[in-house]
């Protein structure tokens, strides 16, 4: 399995993806400020992925503090589990793993310092691997709406790479492949930093699965073509009621979906909802560098002077979702998750 967060004994590794797919560097983490800036560089990307790694930021915290008391420590993770936080504004799930770490370092407040430590990589541990069999159930729910003989659409990367293994909507084409029910799966190269044709095409030749990768633009023409039975994504955050910010050019899919009659599925796992939101109005949309449009790799391709809105989230109404897979199973609007 493609692991992209692997913790050490003492240290985080992480598969490099701004290296993806011309080599494959695992970067070695020891503070927890390197894990931040590794998590706002993209060198680890995709909410679940952010979120296991932001968990194991907060156990570095805790060797990393110098503190003698249970006070003193406390203070420690809350600078890093703040900081943190700042790194991707978007993924709820990195909130959702640094409120689990804060929770349990403030469970006993008797524990040493000692303790607390080994409480906090118990916990970081178990999120790692609650991600992994949440990917797997989601699979096999979401491979239960492949047709046979399937070509599926897919945008961004939701595989492996996004999450602690196997994967959110990438999790459903593996399952789905594995039942035979995979005839092609559509990438789009997904700009403007590629996280289409640089890592989920990878993943997909890693595994052998039937794929081709097509500009953006080539979606709705390959619709019209009737080549397209499904579409699936993955998703930073979903809304209470259904709405879902996910990699920009999401939203643009699902009404080419909706014109063409193609379902448009969600796949992610229940840390990604947020309940606290009621729509995705209330979602915040980051927006990165300008270089990333101007640039595609190192080739420079508009002028320095031309302004620049790189917004790297769209969010999906909930209107044009045919139904948003979990771990706990296929939700459909009005949705009650």
């Amino acid at each position: 399995m493609i692991e992209p967060v692997r913790w050490s004994g003492d240290r985080l590794l992480l598969l490099d993806q701004r290296e993806l797919p011309l080599r494959e560097i695992r970067r070695d983490y020891e503070r927890w400020e390197d894990v931040a800036e590794a998590i706002r560089t993209l060198v680890v990307r995709g909410a679940p992925a952010i979120g296991v790694t932001a968990a194991y930021g907060v156990v570095l915290a805790a060797r990393q503090s110098r503190a003698a008391t249970f006070d003193g420590l406390l203070a420690d993770l809350e600078v890093a589990i703040k900081g943190l936080g700042a790194t991707r504004p978007t993924a709820v799930n990195l909130f959702w793993a640094l409120d689990r770490m804060r929770r349990v370092a403030l469970e006993i407040p008797s524990a040493t310092v000692d303790e607390v430590r080994a409480r906090l990589s118990a916990e970081a541990r178990r999120i790692h691997e609650e991600d992994v069999a949440a990917n797997r159930a989601m699979g096999d729910h979401g491979a239960a709406l492949v047709p046979p003989n399937a070509r599926v659409l897919t945008h961004c990367n939701a595989g492996a790479l996004a999450t602690a293994g196997y994967g959110t909507a990438l999790g459903v084409i593996r399952s789905a492949h594995a039942r035979g029910r995979i005839a092609l799966v559509w990438v789009d190269e997904t700009r403007p930093v590629m996280q289409g044709s640089r890592l989920t095409a990878w993943e997909l030749v890693q595994e052998g699965i039937p794929h081709r990768l097509i500009a953006d633009v080539v979606a709705a023409w390959v619709m019209r073509r009737g080549e397209v039975d499904l579409v699936v994504t993955g998703a930073d955050r979903i809304a209470a009621n259904g709405d879902t910010a996910n990699k920009i050019g999401t939203y643009a899919l699902a009404v080419l979906a909706r014109h063409h009659q193609v379902p448009f599925y969600v796949a992610a796992p229940s840390s990604t909802i947020d309940p606290q939101l009621a729509s995705g109005a209330e979602i915040p949309i980051e927006e990165r560098d300008a270089g990333e449009v101007r640039r595609v790799g190192a080739q420079q391709t508009a002028p320095d002077g031309s302004p620049v809105f790189n917004p790297a989230f769209d969010v999906t109404p909930a209107s044009l979702i045919s139904a948003i897979i979990t771990e706990r199973g296929v939700f459909r609007a009005p949705y009650r998750f």
